[in-house]
C-alpha cells in the first residue's frame, strides 16, 4: 500500500530508552497529521525497541520501526533509514533528526519552509545570537568551533555548522545523497556537503543549499561519540577530504568516463 505524505523524519536511535521522550513525540504528531517518522533502531541493547512500540502503538499510521540487526553507527542508520522510506513511501520531504530532540520536532519540520525554488537541502545551525537559546557545554562548543573551523576550510565554503543533526531534503536529491556508504560513522554530514558540491558544481551546491539559525537547541544526554573518537576524527576528515578531491579532479578530466 503506498501512503503519501509531506515530510518523512528519520530518527536514528541507539540505547534511547531514556532519552526518548514520548509526550514530546506524541504532541507532534497530533497536530502534524502529514508528517512520519521512521525510528531506525541501530542495534540498541536496551529497551530502545520496547520504547519505540509503545509510542507505535499511538501512532500506527504515523511511525515506523526499521531494525538493524547490530549497530552499525548513526551514517548507517540515517542512510538505511532514509533509503527505506524513500522505496516504501510518497513524500515531498525526508530529513533526518537526533532521538534526544535537542532539535525540537516543530523547529525541524519548519526547515521544509526553506525548501522551494532552488533550494533542495535546508539545515539547522547552532548559531548563538540575541534572540535565540542555544544550551551547551562551553569545553564541546569551542571544541565544536574548532572542528566546524576547519571543515568549513577543507570544505571551501562558508558553512557554520556542517554536524548539526537536523537536516532536511526533497526526496529526490536525498535519493542521490544517500545512495552510497558514507566513509565516516559520524562524520557522514561532511560528506553530504562535498557530495552536493560534486553533484552541481561549488557555485550552484551553494545556491541549492540553504542554513537556517536555530531559535533552540539545548543538549540533552551524554554523547554517543566515545573521547577516544577526537583522535580519530582528524583522521576521518583526512580520508574524507582525500576521496572527494580525488573524485573532483577524476570528474574534471575530459578524459575521465
Amino acid at each position: 500500500m503506498t501512503i503519501t505524505l509531506n515530510t518523512t523524519i528519520v530518527i536514528p536511535c541507539y540505547n534511547e530508552e531514556k532519552g526518548i521522550s514520548n509526550s514530546e513525540y506524541s504532541n507532534f504528531l497530533k497536530h502534524n497529521p502529514e508528517a512520519f517518522i521512521c525510528f531506525v533502531n541501530d542495534g540498541s541493547k536496551d529497551n530502545t525497541l520496547a520504547v519505540l512500540n509503545v509510542l507505535k502503538e499511538k501512532h500506527p499510521t504515523q511511525i515506523h520501526i526499521l531494525s538493524l540487526e547490530k549497530n552499525s553507527g548513526k551514517a548507517e542508520a540515517v542512510r538505511a533509514g532514509i533509503n527505506y522510506c524513500n522505496h516504501k513511501y510518497q513524500h515531498q520531504f525526508i530529513g533526518y533528526l537526533d532521538a534526544d530532540l535537542a532539535t525540537t520536532l516543530e523547529e525541524f519540520i519548519d526547515l521544509r519552509n526553506y525548501l522551494q525554488d532552488e533550494i533542495v537541502f535546508s539545515f539547522g545551525s547552532r548559531i548563538r545570537k540575541i534572540g535565540s537559546t542555544i544550551e551547551r557545554e562551553n569545553s564541546r562548543f569551542f571544541i565544536g568551533r574548532i572542528v566546524a573551523t576547519f571543515i568549513s576550510n577543507i570544505l571551501d565554503i562558508k558553512v557554520y555548522d556542517t554536524q548539526c543533526g537536523s537536516k532536511l531534503f526533497t526526496k529526490e536529491i536525498s535519493e542521490k545523497l544517500f545512495e552510497k556508504e558514507f566513509i565516516s560513522r559520524w562524520l557522514f554530514d561532511v560528506e553530504i556537503f562535498y557530495r552536493m558540491i560534486h553533484l552541481f558544481g561549488k557555485e550552484k551546491a551553494i545556491q541549492k543549499m540553504l542554513e537556517i539559525p536555530l531559535k533552540l537547541w539545548v543538549e540533552k544526554g551524554d554523547s554517543k561519540v566515545k573521547l577516544t573518537y577526537g583522535f580519530k576524527l582528524w583522521f576521518d576528515l583526512y580520508e574524507i577530504s582525500r576521496k572527494y578531491k580525488k573524485i573532483g579532479k577524476n570528474t574534471s578530466n575530459p578524459n575521465h568516463k
